[in-house]
């Protein structure tokens, strides 16, 4: 269970969410390229990993209380940005937040902005206004979990699997670009990162995610052999068990796979041909039916965004 349950809301709420004016696919759309220019501000600014996943999570509840009609996804990426650097402990000035804002809009090297620069003046209004009601939206709560908090516990069961580890952590990257964190709780979201992560380092001939997120074991239903000694640990299902989930939970991992499966399959792979072996692997067969919520991206001239890391580019964390 989340230490935020009023954060988590159940996937049917995505089709009512302010923005339920538009498509939700066109939603989903908007929303993960606001995360990117997010992510490219943040990184811009070399802020700590922590603080990008912070504002990536506040950004997602905003449009739980607010439209992208009424808000565009750029000014509310930007103020996400600037407030975390103040709850994170990596204070930025506003105007230097402002900059690099004008800096990714125009293409414009940011040795060349005047000092005085008045879209950079429009930009610093814009972010102080947005954050106004960015704190209204998430209620001046300021605490959030991420995934990769929980995946750093877990790969100490595993400090030698690097491969593993990376894909890891690129997934749970990349989970802030759908809502699962307003989905799931961080714990779930670890869990299905990792199991992606071992599915895909080990190869599709290997144990299917099915397999690995099972709640019991093939052998649990033995009797307890006269040693009393524990079974020795399934790799295969170490988050499972790392995690201790419950019946529940399990089926939440699936689901949480199932959504992170759909939002890779409709990625270009003519642009990205590295999600291959990504996209054709089939959610959980367990995952809960629904109706697909993602439909093939059409990336616009402008767009940088949507290409998700390679793990060695991700290793790092940023």
């Amino acid at each position: 269970m989340s230490k935020d349950p009023q954060w988590l809301f159940p996937l049917e709420a995505l089709h009512h969410s302010p923005s339920s004016i538009e498509p939700l696919d066109k939603t989903l759309y908007d929303l993960a390229r606001g995360v990117e220019f997010l992510f490219r501000l943040g990184t811009s600014l070399k802020l700590p990993s922590p603080a990008l996943f912070t504002a990536a999570t506040w950004f997602h509840r905003f449009y739980m209380r607010y439209s992208l009609q009424d808000f565009h996804r750029q000014d509310v990426a930007a103020a996400c940005v600037f407030l975390a650097t103040k709850t994170e402990e990596c204070g930025r000035k506003l105007r230097d937040v402002a900059k690099v804002y004008h800096s990714k809009l125009t293409s414009v090297d940011l040795i060349d902005i005047p000092s005085e620069c008045k879209e950079v003046d429009q930009y610093q209004t814009a972010i102080l206004v947005t954050e106004e009601y960015l704190l209204q939206a998430i209620c001046f709560d300021f605490t959030v979990e991420s995934p990769h908090a929980e995946l750093v516990d877990l790969f100490v069961a595993i400090p030698d699997d690097r491969t593993v580890q990376d894909y890891a952590w690129t997934f749970a990257h990349d989970s802030y670009r759908t809502p699962l964190c307003i989905v799931f709780p961080p714990r779930i979201i670890a869990a299905a990162c990792f199991v992606l992560a071992q599915y895909i380092a080990e190869g599709p001939n290997s144990l299917p995610l099915d397999a690995r997120i099972s709640f019991s074991a093939p052998s649990a239903s033995l009797p307890t052999p006269p040693s009393h000694k524990a079974a020795s640990p399934d790799a295969s299902r170490l988050a499972v068990e790392f995690f201790a989930l419950s019946e529940n939970d399990v089926q939440n991992v699936a689901d949480a796979l199932n959504l992170l499966l759909e939002f890779y399959s409709v990625q270009d792979l003519s642009m990205h041909p590295h999600l291959q072996d990504i996209a054709i692997v089939q959610p959980p067969k367990t995952s809960t039916p629904r109706d697909r919520i993602y439909k093939p991206f059409k990336p616009l001239p402008s767009d940088i965004g949507m290409s998700v890391r390679t793990p060695h580019l991700s290793s790092n964390g940023n």
